[in-house]
Order: C-alpha cells, then sequence, then structure tokens
C-alpha cells in the first residue's frame, strides 16, 4: 500500500488539465489554512476553494468503498479515520470562510471541473 500515489494521480492530472482549459489558474498541493496541517490537491486562493481528490478505497466512497478481509479491523479503523479528518476539515475551512470541493476518483475529470468552475466563477472577488 505504501506505493500508492498521493500525489499527482491520474484523476488529479485530468482535473487539472480540464481546469486550466477552463480557463481557471490555481495552485497545486498548498496549506489553505497556515495554522492546520492539511493540503488542498488544488486551491484557488482568491475565491477560497480549495478542491480535495478522494480515492474510493482510502477515503470510504458511499458507491465503492470495500472492506478487506485481512487485517479488518486495521483497515476499518484507518478508512473511518480518514473520513473524520475530512470531515473535520471541511468544517475548519468553512468556520474560516473557504468551500471544500470532495471529488471522488471514480467520477469524471470533466463532470467534476465543471462543477468546479462554476463554483470558484461564482465565489471571484469582484
Amino acid at each position: 500500500m505504501s506505493n500508492q500515489r498521493s500525489r499527482d494521480t491520474d484523476i488529479e492530472i485530468a482535473l487539472r488539465r480540464a481546469l486550466h482549459a477552463a480557463g481557471l489558474r490555481y495552485r497545486v498541493h498548498r496549506r489553505p489554512l497556515k495554522d492546520v496541517r492539511r493540503e488542498a490537491d488544488i486551491l484557488f486562493g482568491p475565491a477560497r476553494v480549495a478542491v480535495f481528490v478522494d480515492g474510493c478505497f482510502w477515503h470510504g466512497c458511499p458507491q465503492h468503498a470495500t472492506w478487506p478481509k485481512n487485517n479488518a479491523v486495521f483497515w476499518r479503523e484507518k478508512i473511518e479515520k480518514n473520513r473524520a479528518r475530512d470531515c473535520d476539515t471541511d468544517a475548519r475551512l468553512a468556520e474560516a470562510g473557504w468551500v471544500s470541493i470532495r471529488v471522488w476518483e471514480h467520477e469524471t475529470a470533466a463532470e467534476a471541473a465543471e462543477r468546479i468552475a462554476t463554483l470558484v466563477r461564482g465565489r471571484r472577488p469582484a
């Protein structure tokens, strides 16, 4: 499992390409809040939008989550901690005026990019 990529996954790169093609500019792998040790995969600073690309296994996707049979207790606890951390991150960002968007790895980049672009354009400062 340590060989799994945590950055620059196929869906993340496809999503960044789609967002760039839509004319949006962004930062990659940055902390939205300096005092919180969590990085957004894609960050739109002026619009205050943080995008997180979540893997179906690691973050317990409601559609595709699988629970391993080997070492089941460990993996269930690990995935549940990831889910709790995701909720905490979303709450901290919302408290600071940010919007977080979660994109599942099974989503198409085009659909996710459209959803993100609409939100970012609506939140840009005038």
